[in-house]
């Protein structure tokens, strides 16, 4: 059997196909249309097949399969429903049926019929005419399946290669139905999110990406330069800041769904550029956004998915309220028996290393805290919980603890190990917050070069007086990749960064 690279077979389907495109163009068939009137879609067709059966529609999709019979050919067409079966015979289209011999699976095509049921029992759409809409110059990879000898289906020339879905998910989306599935289900988790929002009467708003000035978050941040100012500003790590500027200005309520931007490592829960709730309430606290967050993560498994029972990853869980609630400190000394608020700091670095946690050095206490949580009690948080009551040093915007001294009110949201949610009492009193800013200045001072700058008009803000605030910050992807199943943020970003390719 002669040998066939599969890199020059590719070639000759794309040179076939470019031949066949001249084809057409000597017949006066235009092969990239202006328009097309569509008027129904597949899932609709066969849900209403009673209703339509005999009547005509036109539809339009890509052919994803093809089957020749001499005087007539079946073919697969593929819409924003779905696929649907179209039949097309020669004595019915006359000259029309030549040209469908040159088109290829990957073309896009407008039909126009009357709905019926084949002999088989498919419901299809009988072709009284058709028009190319779109010649695909490039060969769609279709998954094949065969059935072996036990009777078990066997998949192959699959578009599975993660890589090459994540940089081509034009492709990805064509020929993986569930992967267009995930996204329309999360444009829905985010369209729920807002109407709840709305309906309680919080005012959507935008801040700016580009600042002088980042914050609201520990991260590095994106630099860029502004050449008619001449001066260096910042992709926005944090909405935060801003909103806050707003709860000054006299809004009770804001939320704004951003996109922010981190300059840090690329992993299955992390990318540079992701999608954040961030929502301000005036008069409220952190032990009401904990009722809220239940309230509109309940609206949104209820109206997208019907329940609030959900297996993920093999894991039943269950978003009814009430969530769990944990102290931080407190779960941290009952796993390792030690208190963070008074450990040492060399208490804390051996206490990490004994759990095979790398320290390079410089790390701030509050650092150290956050690494000892992630690796002994984070994974332990399988249903909804909220960790509540941080250490100061973890939380420079958020407002000291009541009741308890070195804490501050601030509750984090977790599932199955991963956060979903941050949320304070925020910070009001601009004596305070400068402090903390300069402490967090010092720490940058040390090599901590996550810790926040000094917003000096920020503390100007404050100092006109802002009332009483909850906030809250949810990240989107992370949400939709549990509700969906998906283990990779990269599941549920449709273009996420990648390497540059070699």
């Amino acid at each position: 059997m002669e040998y066939v690279n599969p890199e020059q077979e590719y070639s000759a389907l794309v040179q076939r196909r470019h031949e066949e495109l001249k084809d057409l163009i000597a017949k006066g068939i235009m092969p990239f249309a202006y328009s097309y009137d569509v008027n129904n879609y597949s899932m609709n067709i066969k849900n209403n097949y009673q209703q339509l059966e005999n009547k005509d529609v036109r539809i339009a999709g890509r052919i994803m399969a093809i089957r020749r019979m001499g005087k007539a050919s079946f073919a697969h067409i593929q819409d924003k429903e779905g696929r649907i079966q179209i039949y097309l015979k020669k004595d019915d289209i006359g000259e029309l049926y030549n040209i469908f011999k040159l088109l290829d699976i990957g073309d896009i095509i407008g039909v126009e019929g009357f709905v019926f049921t084949t002999k088989t029992g498919e419901i299809s759409l009988h072709a009284r005419s058709f028009q190319l809409l779109a010649k695909s110059l490039l060969p769609i990879p279709i998954a094949k399946e065969a059935v072996d000898e036990s009777g078990n289906k066997i998949i192959y020339d699959q578009f599975a290669d993660k890589e090459l879905r994540y940089r081509q998910r034009y492709v990805d989306l064509i020929v993986n139905p569930d992967v267009k599935k995930v996204f329309l289900l999360r444009s829905k988790i985010v369209t729920e999110i807002r109407r709840f929002l709305d309906a309680n009467d919080l005012v959507e708003v935008e801040t700016p990406i580009l600042q002088p000035l980042y914050g609201g978050a520990a991260a590095r941040p994106f630099i860029t330069h502004h050449n008619t100012l001449d001066v260096d500003l910042y992709l926005r790590i944090a909405d935060e800041l801003y909103l806050k500027r707003l709860i000054v200005g006299g809004f009770d309520g804001v939320y704004e769904i951003s996109k922010d931007f981190r300059n840090e490592g690329m992993d299955r829960t992390h990318n540079p550029e992701f999608t954040m709730l961030e929502l301000y309430v005036a008069y409220k606290d952190y032990s009401w956004m904990m009722s809220f967050v239940e309230e509109m993560i309940a609206n949104v498994c209820k109206s997208v998915f019907g329940t609030l029972e959900f297996e993920i990853e093999g894991n039943k869980v269950n978003f009814t309220a009430p969530w769990q609630r944990i102290s931080m400190v407190d779960e941290i000394q009952k796993i390792t028996g030690i208190d963070v608020l008074y450990a040492s700091y060399q208490d804390l670095v051996k206490a990490l290393k004994e759990r095979g946690v790398e320290i390079k050095g410089g790390e701030s206490k509050g650092k150290l805290i956050d690494e000892l949580f992630e690796v002994t009690v984070q994974p332990k948080l399988i249903q909804p919980t909220f960790i509540v009551d941080y250490p100061v040093e973890l939380s420079p915007l958020a407002k000291k603890h009541r009741t308890r001294e070195g804490l501050v009110e601030r509750f984090e949201g977790f599932v199955l190990g991963r956060e979903i949610c941050n949320a304070f009492s925020e910070l009001n009193d601009p004596i305070d917050q400068k402090n903390r800013f300069e402490d967090q200045g010092r720490m940058r001072e040390e090599g901590d070069d996550e810790a926040h700058q000094i917003d000096e008009d920020f503390v100007r803000a404050l100092e006109y007086g802002m009332p009483p605030t909850a906030g809250l910050g949810v990240g989107i992807d992370r949400l939709v990749m549990l509700l969906t199943d998906q283990s990779s943020i990269r599941d549920v970003i449709l273009f996420p960064q990648m390497k540059p390719q070699k």
